[in-house]
């Protein structure tokens, strides 16, 4: 499993975006191509400069559900594409 880590100086950490009821909801991609393909379109966006990592899905589902910290997983045969900022 692969998460994205923000690189930007000021806002280090794991990327994340807002749901409809302003909630921060982590996405863990299972496809290391589909991470990296939405990191590029995170980079044509804005100058943000982020990182692809692989993760332990245990760990991370464990950490997002004790910090209270929404995630979806995101399938290969999912389509997402960032929010326009």
């Amino acid at each position: 499993m692969y998460m994205l880590l923000r690189k930007t100086k000021g806002k280090e950490g794991a990327y994340a975006v807002f749901n409809k009821r302003r909630e921060k909801v982590l996405f863990l991609f299972e496809d290391e191509d589909d991470a990296e393909r939405y990191a590029m379109m995170l980079h044509d966006q804005d100058a943000e400069h982020i990182e692809t990592v692989q993760i332990d899905p245990e760990l991370a589902i464990k950490t997002c559900v004790t910090n209270n910290i929404g995630y979806t997983i995101i399938s290969s045969d999912d389509f997402v594409i960032p929010p326009v900022t």
